[in-house]
């Protein structure tokens, strides 16, 4: 027998073997080892699927994957509470695999994970956004979200809060941030620092440039000297002295 008939037969041995896996194993028939061997697959690569709900039941919904009935707990029908499961009938939905066994015919969906998710990456690209959009030097109006002992955080946009330390907040020294501030309250604020995604903020600095702003505007309103003297000189000269 030649090498090439020897290589032949044993990958028709091989091949043999293999076909056995799909022909049942007395418990379970073909079609059904190739459904789970399929979900197994889904399962471990995380794929996300497009089931159509078929059915309610008192805690959930029921769905099809390789013709195998599928089981989805209301709470991961959707990211928000689902009032009545019964709207869902029909819908097509995204899915990804939680739980899969075969012995135990137990094959469990979720579509909260996918959206929770992409509503986080949506989040995360709003924030870089806004965050992009503010410079130092801004001045932003925004609301005190929260105080603590060593500052306070304002909420600049909807993603985006900055905070003004203790040391930033008054002229003067202050003990607590809640002598100055609270929670909720509309505030004006310089950015003074970026760095690392996070923004420092100062409201002492704008009471400083108003402070230099009213001085600059009595500066230039006082007349000069010579304004003066001419004045003077004006007034005198349209006094006649006996």
């Amino acid at each position: 027998m030649s090498k090439d008939n020897i290589e032949t037969m044993e990958d028709l041995g091989q091949a043999l073997e293999a076909s056995y896996s799909y022909m049942g194993n007395g418990e379970y028939d073909t079609d059904t080892l190739l459904a789970w061997e399929n979900i197994n697959k889904y399962f471990e690569e995380e794929k996300i699927l497009n089931v159509e709900i078929i059915d309610t039941v008192n805690k959930g919904a029921i769905a099809e994957v390789e013709g195998v009935r599928a089981f989805i707990p209301v709470s991961r029908l959707d990211i928000n509470h689902v009032e009545n499961v019964n709207d869902w009938l029909g819908k097509t939905i995204r899915v990804k695999i939680i739980e899969a066994d075969m012995e135990e015919n137990k094959l469990v969906l979720s579509a909260r994970e996918i959206l929770r998710q992409e509503s986080e990456a949506l989040r995360k690209s709003q924030k870089e956004k806004e965050y992009g959009s503010i410079n130092v030097g801004d001045v932003l109006e925004g609301s005190v979200e929260s105080i603590m002992d060593y500052g306070a955080f304002v909420k600049l946009t909807d993603e985006v809060s900055g905070l003004v330390h203790i040391s930033q907040i008054a002229n003067r020294r202050i003990a607590s941030p809640r002598e100055e501030l609270k929670e909720g309250e509309t505030v004006r604020v310089k950015v003074i620092k970026k760095q690392d995604g996070k923004i420092s903020l100062s409201i002492k600095e704008l009471l400083e440039d108003e402070r230099i702003r009213e001085e600059e505007e009595i500066k230039n309103n006082i007349p000069e000297v010579e304004e003066i003297g001419t004045s003077l000189g004006s007034l005198l000269s349209g006094i006649k002295l006996d």
